[in-house]
């Protein structure tokens, strides 16, 4: 009888063991909860094309839920948002002027600089086509023709990174652009595909915000390909050690979401279903002369 008891109470230590064995295991397993970020607001300085083009109405709520930072984005030219960074009035730029963003951080204003997509730039005009440029292979011969046509160019005149490309093309062919057939909109791009339109003149878009806007405007794609068109986009952390109001831990927080590979794997897809084609090509981990190859 006695030797029995000890055999059932050898039976009940071995249970209860076992089940404490089998929490310890599921503590083990339960995520980690993550603290709420102590500065929930992040300021983030982008060109009007990620607004446009509609990629940040995806991306920012999915950022938001997975980090319980709050993004005001705030969509303006390159140029603009560069001019934020360099007053500290911005925690997180995403970009498209490499020239004027390498300038950023050399001066150590950003850091965190990470190659994120790209697409690239198309020349758009009226299917009339007055000045002839259709299939031409270089954006200069293109604008050169333009020019001594004296046909109707809009140009967005907002020193966004758009701008600065259309004045590089420009100045490879040898013009300096003024006069009654050249206007600028001072707009973002959205706003100067319409003006074009209306005015059935050209412009120089990046192709994400032409598809974007396809259907609200009469405008074709008529110079596309030159090595020059290409659009890089970059995104950066204004520099938390030259602007102590910077929000240093949510500017990093969505520089590593934009480079994660489920955010690039959404940016691969973004636009196939609406457009047939997506509207940029992610990039994170390139080298920049990888890219477009």
């Amino acid at each position: 009888m006695r030797l029995k008891r000890q055999w059932v109470m050898g039976i009940v230590v071995l249970f209860l063991l076992g089940l404490a064995a089998g929490c310890a295991g599921q503590q083990e397993k339960a995520p980690a909860q993550s603290e709420a970020p102590k500065v929930k607001d992040v300021i983030l300085a982008t060109t009007t094309s990620t607004v446009d083009t509609g990629l940040l109405e995806v991306l920012i709520p999915k950022f938001e839920e997975k980090t319980g930072y709050k993004v005001k984005p705030i969509g303006v030219g390159s140029g603009q948002a560069i001019e934020m960074g360099k007053k500290g009035e911005a925690d997180v730029l995403l970009t498209h002027a490499p020239k004027s963003e390498k300038e950023l951080v050399d001066a150590g204003t950003v850091t965190n600089y990470k190659l994120v997509m790209h697409n690239d730039f198309v020349i758009v005009g009226p299917a009339e086509d007055p000045a002839g440029i259709k299939g031409e292979k270089s954006a200069a011969e293109a604008f050169k023709k333009i020019a001594q046509k004296g046909a109707a160019f809009v140009s967005r005149g907002d020193d966004s990174g758009t701008h600065k490309k259309e004045l590089d093309i420009w100045k490879n062919a040898g013009i300096e652009p003024g006069g009654s057939w050249y206007q600028e909109s001072g707009t973002g791009m959205g706003q100067t595909l319409l003006v074009a339109s209306e005015k059935k003149g050209y412009t120089l878009a990046d192709r994400g915000t032409y598809l974007a806007q396809q259907k609200n405007i009469e405008l074709e794609v008529l110079v596309e390909g030159d090595k020059v068109l290409l659009n890089i986009y970059h995104v950066m952390q204004v520099n938390p050690q030259k602007f102590t109001k910077v929000n240093g831990d949510g500017a990093k927080a969505f520089v590593d979401f934009m480079v994660s590979p489920e955010t690039q794997r959404i940016i691969a897809d973004f636009g196939k279903d609406e457009y047939g084609q997506a509207l940029f090509v992610p990039d994170a981990g390139k080298n920049e002369d990888e890219v477009g190859k």
